[in-house]
């Protein structure tokens, strides 16, 4: 096979007519062109990589969240199958392993650093440390995933100190996850061998973690959203930067992913080589990837665009095969995927869910209260006079402060509860089996009666998303892991856009609902969150 066009060169930052030829799934020779002589319009380079995702957060199993990234000319990711590893523990990330398997997509995974992410949740298992060293002596698990517990690293925790040295041993890198971590402690836990950070939410912070040797990766996804403050530092950082998603929802992959990013970027006035740099090249360097940069003897993994500017993809291939055409994927849908999965919660009552107030005068009274940010996982700690009735404390949607809760999954326990603000909701209530890290479930409503209902349809599906308007519900099923469907994507993404659309006809004012509510339950970042055990001060690391 013979592909011709302009030759995007991105190490020697040169873009040239050329002749692309491929045997064997190989690049077996790039012959320069004459200037004179006429190549069709278009652009050859390397496929994009997304540098951190967790495919999980797709709801898609790995095989079909290939079919839609393919379109937009994304030939592998980096990924961290920490979700599942948290309901299945090393089961999970061996399903994830091996339905990746059936795809030319390159799927590198690595081997999650914190199951469970943290003591004050309900996870559904444990990865310990000989369990992780296992995983990294496998040459197809390239890194250890994001070290999350940074308190620990600092603090020389002897599990985590294990698992670190375990990635020296095997010449693996570390991924970071420390948001707002500054100064003296950002130093000792990037000496301590964390090598990148994805969490990064102003330029200075990134700027002074790049000034200590660490990589970073500008992270937009489905809820949290640091393009715009980090872009600016492309021009001069390029090549100790990437792009990811990190959490990335079916309806926001079907519209784009990396590709889009590129285009933002080069908007801004930055070079695309740079740019191409941070999109293709870079992951591939820093992870030691066996991922094609459009080499002679390379893998055939590259794109055609139409353009430097909104890179439309024209053509995707992998491996020599055409996957991707005009928008339209050429990988089939995998047939016969099991679905392995840990839900064992019975149904429950609208009393469960009732808050008792104590003995308290049937008034106003001081809470903490959750306070959400649209477009950041990062979290407000309010204090708020909370409504008590009865001795009952209450939604006050007229003030927008909701009742939130967490419903362990795993067992029958006593449902946590809590208030947040901001989710905007006037009526009814949305729950989700997907609640980073250990995935309990998480819902937030206005009355006990729909927060039942919301929950019940989710415990229904053995795992999903829902959504009540206190007579009916809508439910979106994941019976992987409570997780994932088998289902065909664009159908996924479909249902998951009709349950958004009728979570902001019920008032919600974020612009990813079901993703910010994903991300409540996710202790690790600061400042507020809750979790099966209870409201968790992200400053002080403890339940409260």
């Amino acid at each position: 096979m013979i592909i011709k066009g302009k030759l995007v060169d991105i190490p020697a930052k040169r873009i040239y007519p050329a002749e692309v030829r491929i045997h064997d799934k190989k690049i077996s020779q790039i012959i320069e062109l004459s200037s004179a002589e006429p190549v069709p319009d278009q652009y050859i380079c390397p496929g994009f990589i997304d540098s951190h995702v967790h495919i999980e957060s797709s709801m898609l199993v790995p095989s079909e969240f290939a079919r839609l990234a393919v379109v937009h000319g994304t030939v592998a990711t980096v990924s961290d199958p920490h979700e599942i590893a948290n309901v299945l523990g090393l089961a999970g990330v061996e399903f994830m392993i091996e339905n990746g398997k059936r795809t030319p997509f390159h799927f590198y995974f690595g081997a999650p650093s914190c199951v469970p992410a943290t003591e004050f949740e309900t996870a559904g298992a444990a990865l310990p440390s000989e369990v992780v060293d296992r995983l990294l002596s496998n040459p197809g698990i390239k890194y250890l995933s994001e070290m999350m517990n940074f308190p620990g690293v600092l603090q020389g925790d002897p599990e985590v100190i294990k698992k670190i040295a375990s990635a020296k041993k095997y010449h693996k890198p570390v991924d970071g996850h420390a948001p707002g971590l500054r100064g003296e402690d950002a130093r000792h836990y990037i000496q301590a061998g964390i090598s990148t950070d994805h969490e990064c939410f102003t330029a200075a912070e990134a700027l002074e973690k790049l000034g200590m040797g660490m990589k970073i990766l500008i992270r937009e996804g489905s809820a949290a959203r640091n393009f715009e403050a980090l872009a600016g530092l492309l021009n001069d950082h390029w090549e100790n930067m990437m792009f990811c998603s990190d959490d990335k929802h079916p309806d926001s992959l079907v519209n784009g992913h990396i590709d889009q990013l590129c285009a933002r970027a080069v908007a801004k006035n930055i070079d695309p080589l740079k740019v191409l740099r941070v999109a293709c090249i870079n992951p591939i360097l820093h992870y030691k990837l066996d991922l094609g940069h459009l080499r002679p003897g390379d893998p055939a993994d590259f794109i055609l665009l139409k353009d430097l500017k909104k890179f439309e993809v024209l053509q995707t291939y992998l491996q020599g095969q055409l996957v991707a055409e005009m928008g339209k994927t050429k990988l089939e849908s995998i047939q016969h995927i099991s679905r392995p999965n840990q839900f064992e919660r019975s149904f429950t009552a609208p009393e469960d869910f009732m808050f008792r107030a104590g003995p308290l005068p049937d008034s106003l009274y001081p809470h903490p209260v959750i306070e959400a940010y649209d477009g950041q996982l990062i979290t407000g700690k309010l204090n708020a006079e909370i409504k008590a009735e009865m001795s009952v404390w209450k939604s006050d949607p007229s003030n927008d402060i909701l009742k939130i809760v967490v419903v362990n999954r795993y067992s029958k326990a006593p449902i946590a509860k809590a208030f947040i603000k901001n989710f905007g909701l006037k009526s009814g209530a949305l729950a989700s089996s997907v609640a980073h890290d250990s995935h309990n479930i998480v819902a937030v409503g206005v009355t006990d009666e729909s927060l039942c209902r919301a929950v019940n349809a989710v415990i229904t599906e053995k795992g999903g998303i829902s959504l009540s308007d206190g007579t009916t519900e809508k439910t979106l099923g994941l019976p992987v892991a409570g997780l994932m469907s088998t289902d065909d994507g664009w159908r996924v993404a479909e249902k998951y856009t009709e349950l958004d659309a009728h979570a902001k006809k019920l008032g919600s004012t974020l612009l990813s609902p079901f993703m910010t509510l994903s991300f409540m339950a996710l202790l690790v970042i600061p400042h507020l969150k809750i979790s099966d055990k209870g409201l968790f001060d992200g400053d002080r690391f403890k339940i409260i």
